[in-house]
């Protein structure tokens, strides 16, 4: 699970520089998916260690700032499909950026839950 965490915390880094460079570093707001990125994926090497409470203890700290990082951008999904809809945003790139960090963060949190019962099964068998 390790893995799919570096995985995710890559591609929030990139969305994040991607956007603020795409802006023409305009908007230093736009680094915030990077930020979300960058502590999943120090997470993510962290966990990456033979002792299980060590494991255990970093990969809920990432699928804690998944959680967080989805429930401060789920609204923007619905202005996503408002923008598509013909809705007026001062600043459209940036509903777009927010409701692609909120998709990438609930894909993660969902993932993490359904591994992290899938291992509770597993030691209880």
């Amino acid at each position: 699970m390790y893995k799919l965490t570096i995985v995710f915390g890559v591609l929030l880094l990139a969305l994040g520089l991607g956007t603020y460079l795409g802006t023409g570093q305009q908007y230093p707001t736009s680094l915030i998916p990077a930020y979300f990125g960058l502590v999943l994926a120090v997470s993510g090497f962290l966990a990456n260690t033979e002792n299980t409470k060590k494991r255990m203890l970093w990969m809920h700290i990432a699928v804690t700032v998944g959680l967080l990082g989805f429930l401060g951008t789920a609204k923007s999904i619905y202005d996503e499909i408002k923008l598509l809809q013909g809705a007026y945003f001062k600043l459209p790139l940036a509903v777009q950026e927010k409701c692609a960090m909120s998709v990438l963060c609930l894909i993660f949190t969902v993932l993490c839950v359904r591994s992290f019962i899938a291992a509770r099964k597993a030691r209880l068998a």
